[in-house]
């Protein structure tokens, strides 16, 4: 699978093409719309099914050195106010915190990242790395492994430094309920 066919079948799902097209409206630094709205949007185009099946909710990194709690809120709210004539749930959050936070809520350590992409590049499974932003008029997309694993319904670990099994095995194990066509590479 290409860019072109990978986001031709994410943006099958006309609520990521509306979040994408609304995103710069937001104002915030490095935003991409990422992970599960845009592959299992593949998944289900591959499958059959409907482009907005089984997505929970719609993932939104940016990078706002502005580190604070408050900032970060005001940008969620605006989100809400933005997103919600859509009735979804969207998740946005701010990579430049992920290290504050991280440690207490996952037990691991994790370091500062310096941009919204390195967040993507802690996704724990390949399939997940993924992200489109509205760049320049256009769309540019990051999946630092490529497509192979989306195209092919494979679910692998990640070996980053805070990956975790059971993590992944739960994410799994859902994903496999509405996708039973998906593959679950064990971790070693």
């Amino acid at each position: 699978m290409n860019e072109a066919r990978f986001l031709s079948l994410a943006l099958a799902n006309d609520t990521n093409r509306t979040i994408l097209d609304r995103l710069p409206g937001l104002g915030l630094p490095d935003a991409w719309l990422v992970s599960g709205s845009l592959f299992q949007a593949v998944w289900n185009a591959l499958t059959g099914r409907a482009p907005d099946y089984g997505i929970k909710d719609y993932d939104i990194f940016y990078f706002d050195p502005d580190t604070s709690w408050e900032a970060e809120d005001r940008a969620i709210a605006r989100a809400r106010d933005l997103f919600a004539p859509l009735g979804i749930e969207v998740e946005l959050r701010n990579q430049a915190r992920v290290h504050l936070w991280y440690p207490e809520k996952f037990g691991m350590p994790y370091p500062p990242l310096a941009c919204a992409t390195d967040g993507i590049d802690r996704f724990l499974a390949p399939a997940c790395m993924v992200g489109v932003q509205a760049a320049g008029g256009g769309l540019q997309t990051y999946a630092p492994f490529g497509f192979g694993d989306i195209a092919t319904m494979t679910v692998r670990p990640n070996p980053v430094a805070n990956f975790n099994a059971d993590r992944l095995a739960e994410k799994a194990a859902r994903w496999k309920e509405n996708w039973p066509e998906i593959t679950i590479v064990t971790p070693p």
